[in-house]
């Protein structure tokens, strides 16, 4: 078994983590705002429709986060359950954009959202089992900036190909990232991978269980912490829907724009916050996010117009850049030593997609009943409870 608290962990497989990272698709914050387009204008959805087969997804990685979690923990096949959740993911969406049922399209976004959520904690995994412990911050925000990077070419093409070809090429675009997800993952050498420290496992504590994370006081409070931040975070899919007003094509480059602009400004973020973690602490890197999070939805409220919107996105960027690093690392602090890294975490985002759901499902009604700026005034006004309660009730876990 490797220690990979000596100096440097396996270049190759290092530099196969960096490929893998550029090559997944970001499901939620590159193409669900598209798929919001799409389901409006080519499935003629509602916004009340659109919102809840946007929350089935989420729905479904709830139910199966935390299971998939403890899964990750015990698995020594961390490299295959990415496969199979990238080859779901594409057939998802070819499901999505060859049928026209909706009780079909609610089926594959419920496998969507299974496999989105196994991906995330399986990449965490294998890149704590490769690095340790120690260099984990900065593992961290490595492969976020690979990953932003990759969405920020993503984003592109997508916007040429919706403008040039239509917008289910943009899923087939997905289709093929998932394609090369799957190759990429085996290029990560098994052997390389510890699977003790891959789960936060020492040498006392590595049978903790389940129920002794439920009692853990600054876990739950984080937990619904991010809750309200991603209830919050629903802004862009709303968008999209209200600056395309049900048009296939329009506004779309607008889209790909604010994708772009958020994706790009991610990429100095994390590698920023992977630092500055380590120098300021978690809890005032946090509390910076959930304050970009309430002014980015509250200017959404005021003023929708496009080219103003481009430059707010910048916001999103930040916050998203940020909270990419923190919830792996402020898990991590949690859970060192308990062999339960996945778990917690698997806890962790099931109540950011309890989050996303509610999210999805309040503004799209909200928008259908009272109109748009209403729906972003009360995005703001979570995020900004969630930054109250970020400060009086959260400790500093560094």
């Amino acid at each position: 078994m490797p220690t990979n608290t000596a100096p440097s962990a396996p270049k190759r497989s290092l530099q196969a983590l960096d490929r893998l990272n550029l090559s997944l698709g970001d499901v939620r914050d590159v193409f669900e705002p598209y798929l919001a387009i799409f389901l409006t204008a080519e499935r003629q959805f509602d916004p009340a429709q659109v919102g809840i087969i946007l929350a089935i997804a989420n729905i479904a990685g709830i139910i199966a986060q935390t299971p998939i979690g403890a899964v990750v923990d015990a698995s020594k096949y961390k490299r295959q359950l990415i496969a199979i959740s990238s080859v779901a993911i594409a057939i998802g969406y070819l499901m999505i954009i060859n049928v026209r049922s909706f009780p079909v399209i609610l089926l594959a976004q419920a496998g969507i959202g299974i496999a989105a959520v196994t991906i995330i904690p399986a990449v965490s995994a294998i890149s704590l089992g490769l690095v340790g412990q120690e260099r984990f911050s900065r593992r961290i925000g490595r492969n976020e900036t690979f990953h932003r990077s990759g969405n920020v070419v993503t984003a592109i093409i997508a916007g040429i190909l919706a403008q040039i070809t239509g917008l289910a090429w943009i899923f087939y675009l997905l289709i093929f990232l998932c394609i090369a997800t799957t190759i990429l993952v085996f290029q990560i050498r098994d052997r390389d991978i510890d699977n003790t420290a891959a789960r936060a496992g020492g040498d006392d504590r590595s049978q903790t269980s389940g129920m002794d994370l439920l009692k853990d006081r600054p876990l739950l409070t984080f937990g619904l912490a991010v809750f309200l931040f991603y209830a919050a975070n629903a802004a862009l899919p709303l968008l999209s829907q209200h600056l395309t007003g049900g048009q296939a094509t329009a506004a779309s480059g607008f889209i790909s724009a604010f994708i772009g602009v958020a994706q790009l400004t991610t990429i100095p973020v994390v590698i920023w916050a992977s630092k500055a973690a380590d120098v300021w602490g978690r809890k005032p890197l946090l509390l910076v996010a959930f304050a970009a999070t309430t002014v980015r939805a509250l200017l959404y409220g005021l003023n929708a117009n496009p080219w103003f919107v481009l430059w707010v996105q910048t916001l999103d960027g930040l916050a998203a850049g940020i909270l990419a690093v923190a919830i792996a690392i402020v898990v991590a602090d949690l859970t060192k030593g308990t062999g339960r890294f996945n778990l917690a975490q698997g806890g962790i985002y099931t109540t950011i997609g309890i989050g996303a759901a509610v999210g999805n499902l309040a503004s799209g009604f909200l928008a259908k009943t009272a109109g748009f700026p209403i729906a972003f005034l009360m995005l703001s006004a979570v995020a900004a409870l969630g930054s109250g309660w970020l400060w009086f009730a959260m400790p500093e876990t560094k």
